[in-house]
């Protein structure tokens, strides 16, 4: 039975992924912000573990991780899905506390993750790391520096961590998602119709047209790819998409 740790998983994609390796038989713990919506998910689910934990806050983190080990007596598998989306502006206009909280977010609590994971993963048979990144973080993103520069970022980590933790056999890839059908990617399309004064079916025509397949993917689709990667045990290093081909990241309207 893996024991998997998630990020970011009251909700969104790294709910629909919790619930992928809980279906798989995994024994799971999530961390969100959000505490009703841990306690929402616990409901519908006993068996997770869950915890409040800001993964921007390293004490916070380090606390996590001392759980699992005390709770789960051990890891399998970290899913840093946590993140937030970060201002949508060109770069002269964001203000330094947007680009500061994005950063700290996507980029510093991922590092804190890895941190205090990977000598837990050091002792698994065989641990696996997910890093969500996305196509942002392959081709660039344009208006959305501070979630690009976080995402290009965790590409260079994945390819690192390969390296330095192939010999414990440890594994790390990082999975490239297009944009995902749901709440949030709404939320972003209305804030740049909003920012640039047009209406909001302009704005998603624009961010479907990005792909060839001219669609927003699902998050069963980028959670099976998750799961997927922690059980292919000679796959590490690796960039994978899912994003129907991302053709273009303009989003000029």
């Amino acid at each position: 039975m893996l024991r998997v740790a998630i990020t970011g998983a009251a909700t969104g994609l790294g709910s629909v992924i919790a619930k992928h390796f809980l279906k798989d038989g995994c024994r799971v713990m999530i961390c969100d912000v959000d505490q009703p919506a841990l306690d929402d998910f616990q409901a519908c689910y006993p068996e997770v573990l869950i915890s409040r934990t800001d993964v921007s806050n390293e004490s916070e983190v380090r606390r996590f991780f001392e759980k699992i080990g005390n709770e789960m007596e051990g890891l399998d598998v970290l899913v840093n899905n946590a993140g937030i989306a970060g201002p949508t502006a060109p770069i002269e206009l964001i203000d330094a506390a947007e680009w500061r909280k994005t950063i700290s977010v996507d980029l510093d609590g991922v590092f804190y993750c890895l941190k205090y994971a990977i000598p837990l993963l050091k002792q698994a048979p065989a641990g696996s790391i997910v890093n969500i990144a996305s196509t942002a973080g392959l081709m660039g993103f344009a208006n959305r520096s501070p979630y690009t520069a976080c995402k290009w970022a965790l590409i260079g980590l994945t390819k690192t961590l390969a390296m330095e933790l192939g010999p414990y056999k440890v594994r790390c890839n990082a999975v490239c998602p297009g944009s995902i059908a749901g709440e949030r990617i709404e939320r972003i399309i209305k804030q740049d119709a909003d920012r640039r004064g047009v209406n909001v079916e302009t704005v998603r025509e624009v961010y479907l047209s990005q792909s060839s397949m001219h669609k927003f993917v699902t998050a069963d689709e980028v959670a099976r790819i998750v799961t997927f990667l922690c059980t292919a045990t000679s796959i590490s290093g690796q960039s994978i998409s899912v994003d129907g081909h991302t053709e273009s990241a303009s989003l000029r309207c």
